[in-house]
């Protein structure tokens, strides 16, 4: 099976490459940031070739208490979580507007087989909704109610949602793994680790060589 996998940015690329070890069987896309440009750019790759298995991957900040700072996070769902409309009585999201689906199950036995495959090679993973945003979390208000209003929600991204609704246009199963660099909310850049968070991407990029090679 061929795997592409998709980064935002080189640095997740990297990461991803240095864990894959040059092996065969897997392309590594920089998709760009956003949505939008990931959308687009997994499209493209979509129809260029064929694969069995769409990855997103990359560093994520993770909701306080259901993904700390240097752990990974599988998804479970993966949510545009601000893909909707502002009202008097607050966000509406599209779901309930009835124009579309916000929400992107991923294949439990795909999230279970990872998940196994990672608690056994000694890293720190949960699971469950990954959210996407086009706008990053900056305030401890909107992490609060990003949280609420999806009860679990992990992690928090901004291209996953994209690279997922193209992988589903084109029948593809999708993945989306987070390595957490920061917490979802106020931004405090001190306190992002980075090189952490890579440093994780890339030891679970050699776990899925294990799994998927």
């Amino acid at each position: 099976m061929r795997v592409l996998v998709v980064t935002s940015v080189p640095a997740e690329r990297d990461a991803v490459l240095r864990g894959l070890r040059g092996a065969d069987g897997f392309d590594v896309l920089v998709g760009g940031v956003g949505p939008a440009a990931a959308a687009a750019s997994t499209a493209a790759a979509l129809a260029a070739a064929r694969y069995g298995l769409v990855v997103c991957a990359g560093i994520a900040g993770g909701f306080a208490g259901r993904a700390e700072v240097g752990s990974l996070v599988v998804a479970n769902e993966i949510i545009a979580a601000d893909l909707g409309a502002q009202t008097p009585e607050g966000f509406c999201s599209l779901d309930e507007l009835g124009f579309g689906s916000t929400r992107i199950p991923v294949d439990a036995s795909l999230v279970n087989r990872v998940t196994a495959a990672m608690q056994a090679a000694g890293l720190p993973v949960t699971t469950g909704p990954v959210l996407s945003v086009s706008t990053v979390t900056g305030t401890a208000a909107t992490a609060q109610e990003l949280a609420a209003r999806v009860p679990g929600a992990t992690a928090e991204a901004m291209e996953g949602y994209g690279v997922a609704a193209a992988a589903r246009l084109s029948g593809v199963p999708i993945l989306e793994i987070r390595a957490i660099s920061n917490a979802v909310g106020p931004r405090d850049r001190s306190s992002w680790r980075i090189k952490e968070a890579l440093q994780m991407l890339e030891a679970t990029s050699t776990v899925l060589l294990e799994v998927f090679a």
